[in-house]
C-alpha cells in the first residue's frame, strides 16, 4: 500500500497548525519563558486551535463542542428500562467533545458550549498546552469517568461502542530516571482496574504532537489494550493528529453506531513498526 500523498498531504496540514501555535506566542510573548504573555489565554488559544482544525476534517454530522456529559436516568428507546435503578449523574467539565448531533438532540446550547446526552458522544479529548506530570493520572481518571456515563444499549441490548479518550498536548515533560512513555503506562495500569472497566474506559491517546504519541491498539478479540508508543522524526509531525482522527473515525463508523461504510481518509507509513510495544492492561472482554 502506498499512501505517500495522504501522508504528505497530513505532514503538511500539521505543520502548519503547529506554524499557527507558534505566531500566537511570536505576537504575544512571555518574558524569561517560553510560550505566550497570559497563561490561561496560551491554554485556551491551544484548545481552539485543535477544535478548529478537527472541524475541518469531520463529517459535517459531527460537531466539535466544550461542556458537559449528563446521563439521566431515564427511559431511552422505546422500552428500554436499562437506567431504571440509576439517578442522574454528569461529568466535569470536559476540554473538547466530539458529538453526532445529525442524530441526537441537545439538552442545552450557549455557542460551542454545551450539556448533552451521552448516547451521541463520539469522542472526549482533554487539552494541555505543557503536559505535566500531575496530569496523566487527573486526566485519565476524568475521561474514564466520562466514559462510563457514556455506556448505552440500545431496544435489543446490544452495546454501543464507546467515546474515543484523548489526553493531547503540544509538549510534554520529560523523565530521566526512565523513560517518558514507560512512566506514563505505569501509571496508566493504576487507573485501570480488570474487575471494573471495559476496553472502552482505557484512554486511546496521549500525545505531545510535536515529539511522540501513546496509542491503544484495538484487538479483534481478547481482554487487553495492547499500548504503542511512537517517537515522531521530523517528517512524523502528522501522525499525533491522525492517531486523534483515526480513533474518532473508528467509534463514529463502528457497526454498533450505524452501517455507513468508512472511508480511507487517513495514511500511514506501509508497514511501520511501533519504536516501542509498552505493555498489556488487563480488563474485561469487549463488549
Amino acid at each position: 500500500m502506498d499512501g505517500k500523498r495522504i501522508q504528505n498531504y497530513w505532514s503538511n496540514e500539521m505543520q502548519a497548525m503547529l506554524d499557527t501555535y507558534k505566531q500566537f506566542q511570536i505576537l504575544i510573548p512571555a518574558e524569561n519563558r517560553n510560550g505566550a504573555a497570559h497563561n490561561g489565554e496560551d491554554g485556551r488559544y491551544v484548545e481552539t486551535l485543535i477544535r478548529e482544525y478537527l472541524k475541518r476534517y469531520l463529517p459535517k454530522d459531527l460537531e466539535v463542542l466544550t461542556g458537559f456529559i449528563l446521563r439521566p436516568a431515564v427511559k431511552t428507546g422505546l422500552k428500554n428500562r436499562s437506567r431504571k435503578n440509576e439517578v442522574d449523574s454528569h461529568s466535569t467539565q470536559l476540554d473538547i467533545l466530539i458529538y453526532d448531533s445529525a442524530k441526537y438532540p441537545i439538552f442545552q446550547r450557549f455557542g460551542e458550549n454545551v450539556i448533552v446526552p451521552p448516547e451521541g458522544v463520539v469522542g472526549i479529548i482533554s487539552v494541555k498546552k505543557n503536559l505535566h506530570e500531575n496530569d496523566i493520572v487527573h486526566e485519565a481518571q476524568a475521561l474514564k469517568a466520562a466514559s462510563k456515563l457514556c455506556r448505552c444499549v440500545d431496544d435489543n441490548g446490544q452495546h454501543l461502542r464507546g467515546p474515543f479518550l484523548a489526553l493531547v498536548s503540544m509538549d510534554a515533560f520529560e523523565k530521566k530516571e526512565k523513560t517518558t512513555e514507560q512512566w506514563i503506562f505505569e501509571k496508566l495500569e493504576g487507573v485501570y482496574s480488570k474487575e471494573d472497566d471495559y476496553f472502552d474506559d482505557l484512554i486511546g491517546y496521549i500525545g505531545s504532537f510535536n515529539k511522540w504519541s501513546i496509542f491503544k491498539r484495538r484487538p479483534q478479540d481478547g481482554e487487553v489494550g495492547e499500548y504503542i508508543f511512537f517517537n515522531h522524526s521530523e517528517e512524523e509531525v502528522h501522525m499525533g493528529f491522525q492517531f486523534l482522527l483515526t480513533g474518532i473515525l473508528s467509534v463514529y463508523y463502528d457497526k454498533t453506531r450505524n452501517y455507513i461504510s468508512r472511508p480511507g481518509f487517513t495514511a500511514f507509513p506501509s508497514h511501520r513498526a511501533c519504536d516501542k510495544k509498552l505493555g498489556d492492561i488487563e480488563v474485561r472482554a469487549i463488549r
